[in-house]
């Protein structure tokens, strides 16, 4: 499959005719935005294939790392190599990290997938490779480190991913300036985020590793540095625009004289040129950015809409919006009876009502609702409250899960289930299925019945929990058990048109007047990011095979339990009364085995319901604070079309 689902800007800077300088005038490190990560992937091949070309016969020396971020960069240079317009027979290639220990074929090694990513499907030498080795014996390798270093050191281009958390290669938080190359300690959050790669065991995952340092990396010649998706946000604005802190490492890369980052605009979101353009030059004034503008005027200067005055505008460089749409009074009055109307306590529609400022029209009525919830619990926690008002005001909701959700159940949890059906009585399976989850090998898939059990659970679960509010879980809950996340591991397998079918297939017999879907963008590669592609893609060739219900029906999207929609972007506000927010509540308490059972070292300790709590009272108070009625809770939606 292979749209991607992205939302655009709406206005913004105008770039064209800008000079650099000003473009990237916040940048301590410049940033390249696009759409998507594939047209950045293309551009970040073609700065890589130029070097080689120029390169004028001398071995060009290449420093590459692994993981999520350059995938579709080397499937990329793979094909330009296999259309001949490049060879590899004149590359040096310097990996900068290794697990330690590990041994060099071993399945997750950070050199075997360097190989088969890449390495493998070109023709460089393999005497040109060089990957640390997680072989090397405790007493020798620091002395192994320095020699790699000095393997490592003038790259001619270093092309790497960045960290959530600002790293880049294996330097966490922490991490001095003079580094070198170096064995490493691996913090709980790394190895946490590593433990997808074995099988989401983190008992499996190595402790430490072989990394280069921020010296070494700082004497390439030319640094290429990458981030995809919402998740990277935080990190690339502290990378780019933030002060040089070993708290954040790859912000020692500022000092840098040759260095880029390519994003996308997931990724980039938080740079100043996409979150106040105003700061940084002349702007296309869209109803959707002048709101953006002053929700920001308002935090900056602590007032409500309505309180702003011409002298606010004016020192805080949005001189440029009153001139184009003014005066102050008018834009205030404008955004106000805006965001106002996004406002709704009918997310189904208020019928006979005048809806000509309602976010969602009054007819028909009832309408047929239709949840896709990528796991089993997403609709409770991201909407539930909603979810909740929809069956309240009788329209026709059904739910879809559309993954089993069967991996993110803990072993513990499926013995203690077990134990509870023998003690009623209804057969003894315990020790058998405890000598199943004996046999599991780290890092390799699950037993197929294992899985199985655990998918029971977590529909026993979702129903339990639509049942708390008045849903007929029989008739109205579907679980589509997609093929895709079928793979018995953390990673999952490529999304196809077996998947879209199954969606489809639900849709053209539901035919819906309202989809909400996850509008999550925080993980590129994520089970809802997915979910949600292959949803959009259902119902574009519904369109396109002319269904007229699929032409008129609205897609909503709503996020999870730890971001939010700013709200320059709500279309669709629903506000809930403290009755509500227990009974949404009551109903993510139904979804037991989702509990977090041990609060881990740098974890949120809290509940899932403590979080999606906490996320709709703070945007009930960003409402109140420009002025609106005050709530104790709002969930808030995008509307896609």
């Amino acid at each position: 499959m292979d749209k991607h689902f992205t939302l655009g800007e709406d206005g913004g800077l105008v770039e064209k005719g800008l000079p650099d300088g000003i473009v990237h005038s916040f940048e301590r490190i410049p940033v390249e935005i696009y759409p998507e990560s594939s047209p950045a992937s293309l551009a970040v091949a073609d700065l890589i294939v130029d070097a080689i070309r120029n390169s004028e016969g001398h071995l060009f020396h290449l420093g590459l790392t692994t993981g999520a971020t350059p995938a579709s960069l080397y499937d990329e240079l793979a094909l330009r190599y296999q259309k001949g317009e490049v060879s590899f027979r004149n590359v040096e290639v310097v990996s900068i990290d290794e697990y330690y220990p590990m041994v060099r074929d071993q399945l997750h090694s950070r050199n075997r997938r360097l190989h088969s990513m890449f390495l493998d499907k070109v023709d460089i030498l393999k005497e040109n490779i060089h990957v640390p080795d997680g072989t090397v014996p405790g007493d020798q390798v620091s002395s192994y480190c320095s020699s790699f270093d000095r393997l490592a050191r003038g790259l001619d281009l270093l092309v790497i991913g960045v960290g959530e958390q600002g790293q880049v290669g294996f330097n966490e938080a922490g991490t001095g300036e003079k580094s070198r190359t170096r064995t490493v300690r691996l913090s709980y959050k790394s190895r946490k985020r590593q433990s997808r790669n074995f099988g989401g065991d983190i008992a499996a995952t190595p402790e430490s590793a072989i990394t280069v340092g921020i010296s070494t990396i700082l004497s390439a010649r030319r640094i290429v540095l990458m981030a995809w998706g919402e998740d990277k946000s935080e990190a690339v604005r502290a990378i780019c625009e933030g002060p040089v802190t070993p708290a954040v490492p790859a912000s020692y890369l500022q000092k840098h004289e040759d260095i880029v980052m390519y994003v996308d605009m997931a990724a980039g979101q938080l740079l100043t040129r996409l979150t106040a353009p105003w700061l940084v030059g002349p702007c296309i004034w869209t109803p959707r950015l002048i709101r953006k503008a002053v929700v920001w005027l308002c935090g900056k200067v602590d007032k409500p809409i309505l309180k702003l005055t011409e002298k606010d505008y004016l020192e805080n460089s949005l001189d440029e919006l009153l001139e184009k749409a003014g005066p102050f009074d008018k834009i205030n009055i404008d955004v106000f009876n805006d965001l106002q109307h996004t406002i709704t306590g009918w997310p189904g529609g208020k019928p006979n009502a005048d809806d000509r400022t309602r976010p969602v029209s009054a007819v028909p009525y009832p309408k047929t609702v239709l949840i896709l919830s990528p796991h089993p619990d997403d609709d409770v926690i991201s909407m539930g409250g909603t979810f909740i008002r929809l069956v309240s005001q009788h329209h026709n909701v059904h739910v879809a899960y559309e993954t089993s959700g069967n991996v993110a159940v803990h072993d513990d949890v499926v013995l203690q289930h077990m134990d509870m059906v023998r003690e009623l009585g209804f057969g003894d399976c315990f020790d058998e299925v405890r000598e199943l989850i004996r046999s599991k090998v780290p890092g390799e898939p699950e037993p197929r019945r294992l899985l199985s059990i655990k998918a029971a659970i977590r529909r026993s679960e979702a129903r339990a929990a639509v049942r708390s509010f008045g849903l007929d879980e029989q008739t109205k809950t579907h679980f589509l058990n997609l093929p895709f996340y079928e793979s018995g591991s953390i990673r999952k397998n490529p999304c196809t048109q077996a998947d879209v079918n199954i969606i489809r297939q639900l849709m053209e017999t539901l035919q819906p007047d309202m989809i909400f879907m996850a509008g999550d963008l925080a993980d590129p590669h994520g089970t809802h990011r997915i979910c949600t592609e292959a949803g959009l893609e259902a119902l574009d060739q519904l369109r396109a095979a002319g269904r007229e219900w699929a032409a008129r029906v609205h897609v909503w999207l709503y996020r999870g339990a730890w971001m939010e929609w700013e709200l320059s972007r709500v279309d669709m506000a629903v506000p809930l009364s403290p009755d509500e927010v227990v009974k949404k509540r009551h109903a993510i308490f139904r979804h037991q085995s989702q509990k977090d059972i041990v609060p881990f070292p740098g974890e949120d300790p809290r509940e899932f319901w403590q979080r999606a709590e906490e996320r709709t009272q703070c945007t009930a108070r960003q409402y109140d604070r420009l002025g609106m009625a005050e709530y104790q809770a709002m969930e808030v939606f995008v509307k896609l079309y």
